[in-house]
């Protein structure tokens, strides 16, 4: 495949992901015996839409009060729910992200406890968080972010007594690095094929729902906007019949992100709809993907990240089919603003 170490991957995602582990349950335990009153997943652009599937799990599946919430906005915001006992959690690829590292100095000012999971050690957010796991790589993070957002995320809910297959569900995430690998490969030649047809394609419509929505809004703003400058736009499924339904004709491109949770009939009904009129769709459906030793149950958990590292193949072909660099930028981080 295109840029892709199945060996790296495994090494990186698999061995050294997992190994975190214990480290995990450890924090998660002393923060629970300490006692809390809510956390906050806060992040910045493509780790604020990290956060988005959490907060849909925690919400629909546990009674833990928790915020996502943009760092910037946070800042500004006064949030009434926010205090010492908040549990504030943060990601960073570089551990530099002006916003998110901000966000983590106001959150250990006022006496919350703070987590942050990074890439790159010995950086900013590293040095400023009360509990850090630095992954030691910027390859392949966001597949391992998943992986440990995951302990960390059902962790506290099992020591919240809601959440009794925890060892069962943890067991299964040691097999979601396999079942990724699995996933990419049988999507590669899709992914190859969706580059070439539409690498002059300037407008698409990105439709997600549930715990899947953070990707979608990440896929359309971080990597059409930013990394290729196409234009897009990311629909909330429950929300496409409000407003931009109205846009759909019958070349326009609209991709739809499909997983297994409850809201999936939300996207059924978008999909019902769209193919009537467009004859440029696109179905990206965790469904089609075996998971090998995933239990049904967990499925719609771990379709976040099955969904997001195969939209990371299309990636890499829009990359080449439109000789656009992924790293070309600007203005992000090119100037001041």
């Amino acid at each position: 495949m295109l840029k892709f170490d199945e060996e790296l991957f495994l090494n990186l995602v698999e061995k050294e992901g997992l190994a975190f582990r214990g480290q995990i349950e450890e924090i998660v335990d002393g923060i629970t015996k300490r006692g809390y009153s809510n956390i906050f997943l806060i992040g910045a652009g493509g780790t604020i839409a990290m956060m988005y599937p959490y907060e849909y799990i925690l919400k629909s599946n546990s009674t833990i009060d928790v915020h996502a919430e943009i760092a910037a906005e946070f800042m500004v915001m006064n949030h009434k729910h926010f205090s010492k006992d908040s549990v504030c959690i943060f990601t960073s690829v570089s551990g530099t992200t002006q916003e998110t590292v901000a966000a983590a100095e106001y959150c250990k000012e006022k006496g919350a406890t703070t987590i942050a999971l990074v890439a790159e050690p010995n950086t900013p957010l590293t040095q400023i968080a009360d509990y850090c796991i630095t992954t030691g790589s910027e390859t392949h993070s966001f597949d391992t972010f998943f992986m440990l957002l995951y302990m960390v995320v059902f962790r506290f809910m099992h020591n919240n007594n809601e959440f009794p297959q925890y060892e069962q569900f943890t067991n299964e995430v040691s097999l979601l690095p396999r079942a990724i690998l699995d996933a990419v490969k049988s999507f590669d030649k899709k992914a190859e094929e969706f580059a070439i047809t539409h690498k002059d394609t300037d407008y698409h419509m990105m439709v997600g729902s549930g715990n899947l929505w953070g990707n979608t809004y990440s896929y359309a703003m971080c990597i059409l906007e930013e990394m290729q400058w196409i234009q897009a736009k990311s629909i909330h499924a429950a929300e496409f019949f409000h407003g931009t339904l109205e846009l759909v004709v019958e070349d326009t491109s609209v991709i739809l992100i499909k997983g297994e949770d409850e809201t999936r009939p939300l996207m059924d009904r978008v999909e019902r709809f769209v193919e009537k009129i467009s004859k440029n769709i696109t179905v990206i459906d965790t469904k089609s993907f075996e998971m090998e030793g995933i239990s049904e149950e967990f499925r719609k958990h771990f379709s976040v990240s099955i969904n997001w590292s195969v939209l990371s193949r299309i990636s890499v072909y829009l990359e080449r089919e439109r000789n656009h660099p992924l790293t070309l930028r600007r203005y992000y981080r090119q100037m001041e603003y």
